[in-house]
């Protein structure tokens, strides 16, 4: 028996989300809570349903209608079975690389490999002839290259956010600085793919750079993404990658393009 995955995310409209349930079930006739109710009971059981609610906090009386609608059919048929599935849903890039208004769980985003909106934003600073960068170290219980050195501070974009938001986000939540969008330098656009059983994450990044005076000591982490931070001049970082065996997942082009910003 396969799961039927449902998707509601709290942003959308009564009509999207109607609209949406009737095309996961196959039921153009899907236009409120009655005519849902119809059509579980019409495909009869056993059934599955896996219900997939967006994260944000905030309350969507559609979004609560449409749960109770699965869960009374659930009550009333013991082989009808629903599961609820909190997630992060995040927006999908197109094929010219422009984030619509179509979003999916996060979850199954990785499972399915499809294109989706993250930002990478360094730190750097001049010392001595030298670009430094600031690098963080993934935090052991990460589900994708935990331990490994990495970019400044990172993530995705969720649904309804872009690229600059999300990026002042991501180093206030995982860093603890407090950055305004000025201070934010866009130096291009990268494509990254990552794949391990069942994971397969393709992601359009955008990279940033920040210029502005980082004090160590200063930082407040976030344990659950980023174990510790340190400074690393890019030549001898690139020369320590080439040489020796230490767990990265830092992007060359990334690099590059931090040179070629810079200089």
């Amino acid at each position: 028996m396969e799961d039927v995955e449902i998707f509601l995310s709290k942003l959308a409209t009564e009509e999207k989300l109607y609209a949406e349930t009737a095309k996961k079930l196959d039921d153009p006739d899907i236009n409120d809570k009655f005519t849902l109710a119809g059509a579980i009971a019409q495909k009869g059981s056993p059934a599955s349903y896996k219900v997939y609610v967006s994260d944000e906090d905030i309350n969507n009386d559609i979004v609560d209608e449409i749960k109770s609608v699965f869960t009374e059919a659930a009550e009333q048929d013991p082989e009808i079975k629903v599961e609820f599935i909190v997630d992060e849903f995040l927006n999908l890039i197109d094929d010219k690389a422009r984030i619509t208004s179509e979003s999916k769980p996060r979850t199954l985003v990785h499972r399915d490999g499809e294109l989706h909106p993250t930002v990478h934003i360094w730190m750097i600073k001049r010392r001595d002839g030298g670009i430094f960068v600031l690098l963080q170290k993934r935090a052991h219980e990460k589900d994708i290259n935990p331990d490994c050195y990495d970019v400044s501070a990172a993530g995705h974009v969720t649904q309804g956010e872009e690229f600059r938001h999300t990026a002042l986000k991501e180093v206030r939540e995982e860093l603890g600085l407090d950055i305004n969008r000025s201070q934010l330098e866009f130096i291009g656009l990268k494509k990254a793919e990552y794949s391990n059983g069942d994971i397969h994450d393709n992601e359009l990044v955008a990279v940033y750079i920040c210029r502005e005076p980082v004090n160590i000591e200063d930082l407040t982490l976030q344990s659950s993404e980023v174990s510790e931070v340190g400074w690393a001049e890019i030549d001898e970082l690139l020369s320590v990658m080439k040489y020796e065996d230490i767990p990265n997942c830092i992007s060359l082009k990334e690099l590059d393009m931090i040179k070629k910003a810079v200089f």
